[in-house]
């Protein structure tokens, strides 16, 4: 089953996405995309990595070229976010860019094939109504291009407004 989470800043998405795992058996994967530039950055992957272990999931990091990972089991894998992704993959100078949206997609077709359910979690993009240019504008083009492709071809899209989940695709299971 693939399930796409989204929501805005602080939506409860991420916990919602989180919940949804724990319901399913081990193996448990975390696809963490989150590069780590500083201290500040190593010492709140740690805490996270932390958490998610007591949790028993296995953390899975992949920053970029998501079609490299290679899960040893099938089991349910959460990853966690196509922000940091689309924006890794965009502007790392080892990124896809600029085939960045095609690049995710094909990394999510390869990682769902070795997994019984995959739950991705992505922020929402262009419902703010603000008008971006340059770079910024073409980060929310290529994310809202694979969340699009995402919601296509999953079984349930949900999107969490104030931690209530509201299902646009499927149901909850």
């Amino acid at each position: 089953m693939l399930t796409l989470v989204i929501g805005g800043a602080a939506s409860g998405k991420s916990e919602y996405a989180e919940s949804l795992v724990l319901r399913s058996t081990l193996p448990r994967y975390y696809l963490a995309t989150m590069q780590v530039w500083d201290a500040e950055c190593a010492a709140r992957v740690e805490k996270h990595r932390r958490m998610r272990a007591a949790k028993q999931f296995e953390t899975v990091e992949c920053p970029l070229h998501l079609d490299a990972v290679h899960l040893p089991a099938r089991g349910t894998a959460l990853l966690e976010d196509l922000g940091n992704l689309t924006a890794n993959e965009l502007y790392d100078p080892a990124g896809a860019e600029p085939q960045t949206a095609q690049a995710i997609l094909s990394g999510l077709d390869a990682v769902y094939a070795q997994c019984e359910t995959l739950i991705v979690v992505s922020n929402e993009v262009f419902s703010g109504g603000a008008d971006y240019a340059g770079d910024t504008d073409r980060y929310l083009l290529a994310l809202a291009q694979v969340n699009n492709a995402l919601a296509a071809r999953a079984d349930a899209v949900v999107r969490v407004v104030c931690g209530i989940p509201v299902y646009y695709k499927g149901v909850e299971k």
